[in-house]
């Protein structure tokens, strides 16, 4: 039997098969991880719990899916992570946050972050803890790490939404009330002050604030006081202010 010719098109079409396939396997896990997003986001919202069940079920087949596609070839991942990873990583400083009864909100400010891949915006969360990672954003990542919270939250209730050139954390509190800080640390940091500033001797709480504006400010904060405490001694000694400053 003659064996059919292919025309140099059908040739071409079967070599590049296989590069066809790898492509669709990786927009399949971007689908899935976006329906995984999407999921999250619902079960944050959800409140009654034959809901929450069935958002909680539909979670944990995504992410068995997820888990069980088939792994990329060594080329794909080394192209992936040449499309995915920037130059360097810049350390995320400045936020802004808010809370309602249930959720802590994060806002963190990205120029041109809702561009990116969904993928490329991760959040992975503790009960205590929250780790936020921007991949390839303009040519740079973004890390933001928050530990030690001042309350648990729930993980699974917890998500992130990407608008535009902001990055929106959303973590979902276990218990419905209102937080005075974000870390333990701070809430620390205030009891601290506070306890410097509550004394039941009106002048020692006036000395431990002069003493922290002194430690903590500059050259010309420190003349300024140094020139104070002089001009309050040479009073006193002439009987003008009984008390000491």
């Amino acid at each position: 039997r003659r064996r059919r010719r292919r025309c140099c098109c059908c040739r071409r079409r079967r070599r590049r098969r296989g590069g066809h396939c790898a492509r669709d396997m990786a927009v399949a896990r971007e689908e899935l991880q976006k329906d995984l997003e999407e999921v999250k986001e619902l079960l944050a919202k959800a409140t009654r719990k034959r809901v929450r069940d069935v958002l909680l079920a539909e979670k944990h087949k995504l992410e068995v899916e997820i888990k069980n596609q088939p792994p990329p070839t060594p080329k794909d991942v080394a192209e992936e992570d040449k499309s995915s990873l920037g130059g360097y990583t810049v350390k995320i400083n400045n936020y802004a946050w808010d809370q309602s009864d249930k959720f802590i909100k994060l806002y963190i400010s990205l120029n041109g972050v809702q561009k990116l891949p969904a993928e490329n915006v991760q959040v992975n969360f503790t009960e205590r803890s929250f780790d936020l990672l921007v991949k390839n954003l303009n040519g740079k990542n973004y890390t933001m790490t928050f530990n030690n919270l001042l309350k648990p939250i729930s993980v699974e209730g917890s998500t992130r939404k990407i608008k535009t050139d902001t990055v929106l954390v959303m973590c979902r509190k276990k218990r419905e009330e209102k937080w005075e800080c974000l870390t333990q640390v701070e809430k620390e940091s205030k009891e601290k002050e506070k306890a410097a500033y509550d004394t039941s001797d009106p002048s020692e709480g006036l000395m431990n604030l002069l003493k922290k504006m002194y430690a903590e400010g500059d050259d010309e904060m420190k003349r300024t006081i140094n020139k104070a405490w002089v001009e309050s001694r040479e009073k006193q000694s002439k009987g003008d202010i009984p008390m000491d400053i």
